[in-house]
């Protein structure tokens, strides 16, 4: 990611929305080094935020929607939620999740693209996003993968005004030409049961070691540590509640 501090219409910070929070905390300190943090506040709902040192990197919550599944959500910064979640219903899009306040810390809300792939959205007031990014342990890419790559590209350069590089293979996301993430079409060699999704990619200074780790913490991987032609040495891994998330080689991510 060629952005490392939050900015408006890039990744700001990923959520797990989980069905054990608990086990959740342990796994990802075991994996990643995370320290946790869970809000006492009990209108905070046991939100937890997870950080690399002191800097914040993700954050955990309880599932809050009826037969949501455990998963791994990208927010992106945005100067006016409101205004964009309008954007993206005009655009075809849902909101899953209309516009709220988050005490004094920003004001959020859940959406998704046309396709189903959800997302969130972020306008930061006290708390503006993760702390470092593209770092070993932090958030280094985002991945939509989605059965309709030309709807995703008209839909996401609308709404945020994102670039789209000309890679043939692998369109890639950016902003002014700064890339961030990339899109992944789901074709025929995919289940039918594969819906569009965002997932995360953490970046890490050895692949092999943190998938090692990640599977005996009881994760399973899904993709090997595997060197992708002209690209990164990358992994995806199942955490034991189910939650999917990439990694890849720090440094080597687009």
């Amino acid at each position: 990611m060629e952005i490392t501090e939050p900015t408006p219409g890039a990744p700001c910070l990923v959520e797990l929305g989980t069905s054990d929070v608990d086990a959740a905390k342990v796994y990802y300190r075991q994996v990643f080094g995370w320290r946790a943090e869970t809000d006492p506040r009990p209108e905070a709902g046991g939100y937890t935020m997870l950080y690399l040192g002191d800097a914040p990197v993700a954050a955990l919550a309880p599932l809050y929607m009826s037969g949501q599944p455990t998963a791994w959500t990208v927010s992106f910064a945005t100067r006016d939620a409101d205004a964009l979640a309008a954007a993206v219903t005009e655009a075809g899009g849902q909101q899953l999740m209309g516009p709220m306040d988050v005490f004094d810390l920003g004001r959020f809300a859940v959406l998704s693209d046309p396709e189903g792939a959800m997302f969130s959205i972020w306008q930061a007031r006290s708390f503006a996003g993760a702390g470092v990014l593209n770092a070993p342990g932090s958030l280094g890419w985002v991945e939509l993968a989605t059965r309709d790559a030309e709807g995703a590209k008209a839909f996401y350069t609308r709404i945020f005004g994102w670039t789209v590089g000309t890679h043939a293979d692998y369109p890639q996301w950016g902003l002014d030409g700064a890339d961030f993430g990339g899109l992944t079409a789901l074709d025929e060699f995919y289940p039918d049961d594969v819906r569009a999704h965002w997932l995360p990619y953490f970046a890490v200074a050895d692949v092999d070691a943190t998938a090692a780790r990640a599977a005996e913490s009881g994760g399973m991987l899904l993709v090997p540590p595997t060197d992708v032609p002209a690209g990164p040495r990358v992994a995806v891994i199942r955490d034991p509640q189910g939650g999917s998330f990439g990694i890849h080689r720090v440094g080597t991510e687009g």
